[in-house]
């Protein structure tokens, strides 16, 4: 059996504890309850992208999770100049579009693990807590939180950065991810983001190598 590779061929570079995952934001919204989901959404995704810069600026690896709508010859980038050229969502997918420091997985269904590789990249990028965001909040959201407990991921599921067709409808989905999958719902702002390595390394250079960027609650 080949070594493992630690790097995915310099795919995955990055190492850390948490990781913000975006699911299915970047979304057509071809469905007929769609006009009622942008209503949240829109307001939504300005937060997200808040979160999404601080968790950058901390060296927080930003994954997106996004469904292929049945599309099984198309691919990501695919995916994401359809949704932002014919989608009604078109003004939550362009504020929210991946960059080049990015990850993506495309999935098939509802959760981010089912037949993916979201797992396998997790592994490596030596991820142990979660940040989930996105649409459906009791759909998407809620099956990959699930299945992301299953596999023993720690969970931060923002209230602030989820969305369903009705706040309850997602206040419903928050609390069964709270009460049973254990996850934290506190709002985005009460995340912080905390790179320590400039503090520790003003108060000794010898201990340089050990500073590592932390996500803490308040």
């Amino acid at each position: 059996m080949p070594e493992k590779n630690i790097d995915l061929h310099g795919s995955a570079p990055d190492k850390h504890r948490f990781a913000l995952l975006l699911i299915d934001v970047m979304n057509d919204f071809d469905f007929p309850e769609a006009n009622q989901l942008l209503n949240h959404a829109r307001p939504m995704a300005r937060i997200l992208l808040r979160l999404k810069r601080r968790a950058q600026k901390a060296g927080v690896p930003v994954i997106y999770v996004n469904d292929n709508f049945g599309q099984w010859k198309s691919d990501f980038r695919r995916t994401v100049d359809h949704c932002a050229m014919q989608g009604r969502g078109r003004d939550v997918v362009k504020l929210l579009q991946p960059e080049e420091s990015d990850y993506f997985v495309l999935k098939p269904k509802h959760s981010g693990f089912f037949s993916t590789t979201l797992e396998t990249l997790l592994r490596y990028l030596e991820t142990q807590t979660l940040i989930l965001t996105g649409i459906a909040g009791n759909f998407c959201v809620l099956f990959t939180a699930n299945d992301a407990y299953m596999r023993d991921f720690h969970l931060l599921v923002p209230s602030d950065c989820t969305v369903s067709n009705t706040k309850k409808e997602n206040n419903s989905a928050l609390r069964l991810m709270k009460k049973f999958l254990k996850a934290d719902t506190r709002s985005s702002t009460r995340i912080v983001f905390h790179d320590s390595k400039g503090k520790l390394e003003q108060r000794s250079r010898s201990r340089r190598n050990r500073a590592r960027s932390k996500v803490l609650t308040r």
